[in-house]
């Protein structure tokens, strides 16, 4: 089995997975794979918000639920918790549409926001808006990168034959 047989095979798959996790790069791989025709970006999309918003409910859940368990599993979130939870004193609803977006807080702050007073309803409603914002952001963001990079990679091999004639 190909790369191009794997990826149209099991890449949904991987991005729903990888999204529920954490997702970053698997979506802007993803983006650039929708733009080589080896997927469907409005599907990659739709995989990546599917496996966000899930991911981010069941932090939700844990931080509303076992907040004491998996904090003293894990020490690290500590601090991040701290700074989270008075960014959600000041900023509660921008923060629950953009958390995603703040490198290294996407797991923990829906657990703290979990820990919060926030109604799980409003919890669901701003985490789906703010989960497809970001799906279609960064995915879309890989997409038209591999576009650029079509475009960087053509204008140099114009000048492949003077780089070359030169060498």
């Amino acid at each position: 089995m190909d790369l191009q047989s794997i990826i149209e095979n099991y890449g949904y798959a991987a991005i729903l997975i990888g999204t529920f996790l954490e997702g970053e790069p698997i979506l802007v791989l993803a983006g650039l794979a929708a733009h080589q025709g080896y997927l469907v970006l409005s599907w990659v999309i739709s995989a990546a918000f599917l496996g966000s918003l899930c991911g981010d409910q069941l932090f939700f859940y844990l931080g509303r639920k076992h907040s004491q368990v998996v904090l003293s599993r894990r020490p690290g979130w500590k601090q991040k918790a701290e700074k989270i939870h008075q960014m959600m004193n000041r900023f509660q609803t921008p923060m629950i549409l953009t958390f995603r977006f703040l490198y290294g807080q996407r797991t923990v702050a829906p657990f703290v926001i979990g820990m919060s007073s926030v109604s799980v309803k409003k919890f669901i409603l701003l985490n789906a808006a703010g989960a497809l914002v970001w799906a279609a952001a960064i995915a879309s963001g890989g997409y038209f990168f591999g576009r650029a990079l079509e475009v960087l990679i053509g204008k140099l091999k114009s000048y492949e034959m003077y780089i070359m004639g030169s060498v």
